[in-house]
């Protein structure tokens, strides 16, 4: 009966989430805001720390974000990252190797770094700086890419850019974490370092990805085929079972599950059954994306906020934005020959996401962040979660403008103007 009533709370909490989320996506289209950024406040707006705690029925709280939830959440992201893989041909990222990591590259180093500083001039000890400057590290490349298609821009180079550069970005951010998780649960801490084990470490995660993308490549192509599969739904079923499948595999392995479903999708890319997942995958994603980024707001709880949380929170979120618009946005200028498009890149880079979350838990469990540590780390998470979709919507509005501009003044009608 127990079991029962659980299942019962996680579909009522999945349907006033959704349902949530894409009234707000009706409302923000209307609004022309981005319809990411309504998903996400749709969340907060009923999430258990906000409206949800008046949703009472037979004396419970209605909506609960348990643990079902937060994977069907999950399992969002894998296949928002699938889709993003599919946009994407093996050839392409490694065109773009060179940019593609030396912006992911920068935009780990530069945000750990001025992490660690900034935070020890604050008063935080060597640990605690550490922990904060890796909640500062990865990227939440799935905002981004909700962004991206919306306006149709997917395709673009800074798109192509933002989205290698973000999966390097996560492979070398869990690398990062997962040497800093080791610090934290070991005796010594800080003064326990050992170089070459944290060299070997991240070599380990970035030699796995490695691995995974060519297997992903070569076999994937070789299984999904018309040749095989004839039934009805079979390519489709063996394509969804093959990305959760190398999502599991890249989790096992200590990589990021997006990652190994990023893998499958680029596999998929230049295949002759490419079209039938899209157009599949498509519509699973109109059901799992506005879920994840629903359930991502759902869990911000801003009731403990006070004004030290404030002035501790509002430091971090401007090293936050700060780095990835420095160590991101330049180098990417330089590599696209193009100050709006590196511009955007560096924008596109600024949201944070699962890691920090991850980071931060990881820091009060161990003992060694406070609570109050603990609701910045959730608050930078927020916040750059909800301006980097409207900062990118006002940069591509702005190309829009000056289009439209230098349309007029050559002479051309807007209406002229091909779509």
């Amino acid at each position: 009966m127990a079991a029962e009533a659980h299942f019962i709370e996680t579909i009522i909490g999945v349907g006033i989430l959704l349902f949530a989320a894409k009234l707000m996506a009706e409302l923000f289209l209307r609004l022309k805001l981005p319809i990411v950024l309504g998903e996400l406040l749709a969340g907060m707006i009923v999430g258990p720390f906000a409206l949800g705690q008046f949703f009472i029925l037979d004396g419970k709280q209605l909506l609960h974000i348990n643990d079902e939830i937060k994977i069907l959440g999950e399992m969002g992201a894998i296949v928002i990252l699938f889709m993003a893989g599919l946009e994407m041909t093996p050839k392409e990222f490694l065109r773009g190797g060179k940019a593609s990591f030396t912006v992911g590259a920068l935009g780990v180093i530069v945000p750990f770094f001025a992490g660690l500083v900034v935070f020890q001039m604050f008063g935080f000890d060597a640990l605690q700086s550490m922990l904060i400057a890796t909640a500062l590290t990865a990227t939440s490349i799935a905002i981004s890419i909700q962004v991206l298609s919306e306006f149709g821009k997917i395709k673009t180079p800074e798109a192509r850019l933002i989205i290698g550069a973000a999966v390097v970005d996560d492979i070398l951010a869990i690398a990062v974490l997962s040497v800093v998780s080791s610090i934290a649960g070991s005796d010594g801490g800080v003064d326990n370092i050992d170089i070459t084990e944290v060299t070997i470490t991240i070599l380990k995660v970035l030699g796995f990805f490695a691995i995974m993308l060519v297997v992903a490549v070569v076999v994937i192509p070789k299984i999904i085929t018309p040749r095989l599969w004839k039934a009805k739904g079979s390519v489709e079923g063996i394509a969804t079972a093959s990305f959760f499948g190398a999502a599991a595999l890249a989790g096992l392995i200590g990589l990021s599950p997006i990652v190994g479903a990023f893998a499958v999708g680029m596999a998929l890319s230049t295949t002759k059954v490419f079209e039938k997942i899209e157009n599949y995958i498509g519509k699973i994603g109109l059901i799992f994306a506005p879920l994840f980024f629903a359930i991502i707001g759902a869990q911000v709880d801003l009731r403990a906020v006070n004004f030290e949380i404030l002035m501790i929170s509002a430091v971090v979120i401007l090293v936050a934005v700060v780095t990835k618009l420095g160590g991101c946005g330049l180098p990417a200028m330089f590599f696209l020959k193009s100050k709006a498009q590196g511009m955007r890149v560096g924008i596109g880079m600024i949201s944070r996401g699962e890691v920090g979350l991850i980071v931060a838990g990881v820091g009060v469990t161990a003992g060694i962040l406070t609570s109050e540590v603990y609701s910045t780390i959730v608050i930078m998470v927020a916040v750059t979660t909800i301006i980097t979709p409207i900062w990118l919507k006002m940069e591509y509005r702005k190309e829009q403008r000056k289009g439209n501009g230098d349309d007029i003044a050559s002479g051309k009608s807007i209406e002229q103007k091909p779509e």
